[in-house]
């Protein structure tokens, strides 16, 4: 049993809050000998969409061509990868007994289910310059751990995101950092989904490119509780934390009073020169393009999502006032981006 430590930062401006990094700072040196493969990424999320195909002459669906419609698209528009999740709530791998959360009994996170072959899609993924990152439960994950990451390797996939952890007791810490270090011995970037907030592993483990722990736009597709009000009130208190998985690149924006509930193929309830700033206001390693290509391609402001970069080399932080504003700028090399909220 080890006891938590906690950490209490204190600042003469507001700002300051958010410039710091004495949480990082406080965990212990980096364990990966050899990082240069550890590179952020730009990716599709096509879970949040619903897996949208517009204007198709397939059939969507956990198949090659789906898959294959959102590679092309990636290439097309400089993406560094594409996320298998599954379709239709059904996981891309053998699971007999799936319910949303919960993971079969006989869940097997090394046998594709038979109209997914992942070798041909990953191959095909990389004759086009994309990589390749999974979606997992982590249950059926951890049981076979050293299985699968050295299977993903051997097939050529990136990365993970590592799903519905939704505890912050002492045994799953362990088992986050467990995952962490073997995805490292197998070149595999992760992100952890439904779980807890960020304690600066990404030091010891900078193969952690994001987690969840906070309520963000997935939360769209059922409620209205994401919304600007939300949003200037996350810099003040999560992303205090680190980098946060919001689900961003929701391009069809309405304004509250015309925002209706829809599961798939979802709004957001903001603007999109909103939407645009919330990638430099939050910090976050894999960004996010949730949309479908059509929300996308020929549309103002894709550009800023095809060029913002995944890290940052210094941030400043000179206007802001809790859930009222606050401006971001961030350099990356002699690039300087500004958001404000």
């Amino acid at each position: 049993h080890r006891t938590p430590w906690r950490v209490i930062s204190v600042a003469d401006r507001v700002g300051g809050l958010l410039e710091t990094n004495i949480l990082t700072s406080l965990n212990e040196p980096c364990r990966i000998e050899d990082t240069s493969w550890i590179k952020p990424c730009r990716t599709t999320f096509t879970w949040w969409n619903g897996n949208v195909v517009p204007d198709s002459t397939f059939s969507p669906g956990n198949n090659f061509d789906t898959n294959k419609y959102y590679i092309d698209f990636a290439a097309r528009n400089g993406l560094d990868a594409h996320g298998i999740y599954g379709y239709a709530e059904t996981p891309w791998y053998y699971d007999d007994n799936f319910n949303f959360g919960w993971a079969g009994p006989n869940a097997d996170v090394t046998k594709p289910i038979p109209c997914l072959n992942m070798p041909r899609i990953v191959e095909y993924a990389r004759s086009k310059g994309v990589g390749i990152h999974l979606w997992v439960h982590w249950r059926p994950l951890y049981d076979k751990l050293e299985e699968a990451f050295a299977l993903y390797e051997g097939w050529g996939v990136k990365g993970l995101m590592v799903d519905f952890m939704d505890r912050n007791d002492q045994e799953m810490i362990r088992i986050q950092e467990e995952i962490l270090e073997c995805a490292a011995r197998h070149r595999l970037f992760i992100q952890f989904h439904g779980s807890s907030k960020p304690s600066g592993l990404v030091r010891t483990y900078p193969n952690e490119f994001t987690r969840e722990g906070t309520l963000n736009y997935e939360v769209c597709k059922w409620d209205t509780l994401v919304n600007a009000d939300h949003d200037i009130a996350i810099p003040f208190t999560r992303m205090l934390a680190g980098a946060t998985d919001y689900h961003l690149g929701g391009f069809r924006a309405l304004p509250r009073s015309e925002f209706k509930i829809q599961y798939v193929n979802p709004h957001v309830m903001s603007t999109r020169c909103h939407m645009l700033a919330m990638y430099v206001v939050l910090e976050n390693h894999l960004t996010s393009l949730c949309d479908t290509p059509k929300a996308y391609e020929g549309q103002p402001g894709f550009e800023v999502l095809r060029t913002v970069p995944g890290t940052w080399d210094e941030i400043r932080v000179p206007l802001a006032r809790m859930n009222e504003h606050v401006t971001v700028a961030r350099r990356s090399g002699s690039d300087w981006w500004v958001g404000s909220l």
